[in-house]
């Protein structure tokens, strides 16, 4: 008899109903740590397959930091490089696939994760790629608010001349300063809203509502830990984007292999009468 695993549901089947207040239980940083042994287990234990979904998203910044100096927003590149970070979460759906799989011991190849990942888009998690996309957008724009607010008597042909603007001047000092502090505000909530939400999206059989609820749940009931587990996400995922974006070859797959782990401890399975 074959399994049914919740991330290949059939698209046919009807939309999740609103559940009951799931439990989450406490966190440690011993949880966080265990959870990034166990992260770096499951890329070691497919290197190659982990290594294309950081691949795939290294390419895509990189294109779009082409594509932002071919239409002449020089502006919008360092932006666009912090940015950038908030949409890893959907990115790393693969990846989230791949670690429940290993955790069972059921085997798969490149069919069955690429096969789970398409049907997402007829499954809840699209309404957290909207939600991500939206806080993105938002981002994006309130750079272009401060910019015209505070940088408007300023002007730039290239991409040098901005970085001598933003980092030389007192205009550049105070954009960077509201820039950062709005940046840090749309990222914590992203974070909170996504941090277990999207694995439980794939794990599960639920509403986004819901599963953004839970998220909420886990990081209000734990805020140090997972101040410290965003804090390491972000520092590592900076830090990935100095070499040119290969850097998330190898640190994209890890954290993703992490989070999984993360939301199994804190949000435990469903007991069934």
């Amino acid at each position: 008899m074959t399994s049914k695993i919740a991330g290949s549901t059939p698209p046919g089947k009807p939309s999740p109903q609103r559940q009951t207040m799931l439990k989450v239980n406490k966190v440690t940083t011993e949880d966080i740590t265990s959870s990034l042994k166990a992260g770096f287990g499951d890329f070691l234990a497919r290197p190659f397959m982990s290594a294309f979904f950081g691949l795939f998203y290294a390419v895509f910044g990189i294109l779009f930091v082409w594509c932002l100096v071919w239409l002449g927003k020089i502006w919008m590149i360092i932006p666009a490089m912090v940015g950038f970070p908030l949409v890893a979460p959907f990115a790393a759906a693969g990846l989230y696939e791949m670690s429940r799989r290993l955790q069972s011991d059921t085997p798969f190849g490149w069919f069955d994760i690429l096969t789970v990942m398409a049907n997402q888009r007829k499954r809840e998690m699209g309404w957290m790629a909207f939600v991500t996309l939206f806080i993105f957008w938002i981002w994006s724009y309130q750079i272009r608010l401060w910019l015209a607010i505070i940088l408007q008597d300023s002007s730039f042909s290239d991409f040098e001349g901005f970085l001598n603007i933003v980092f030389f001047t007192p205009q550049g000092w105070t954009f960077l300063a509201v820039g950062t502090c709005a940046g840090a505000l749309l990222s914590a909530v992203l974070f909170t809203v996504t941090v277990v939400a999207m694995p439980m999206l794939l794990d599960r059989e639920t509403d986004f509502v819901t599963a953004m609820l839970t998220s909420v749940r886990v990081v209000t009931e734990n805020p140090v830990v997972m101040l410290t587990w965003a804090a390491i996400i972000s520092v590592t995922m900076l830090l990935s984007l100095v070499p040119a974006f290969l850097g998330l070859i190898f640190t994209l797959p890890i954290l993703g292999h992490t989070t999984w782990h993360l939301y199994r401890r804190a949000v435990p399975p469903v007991e069934v009468a």
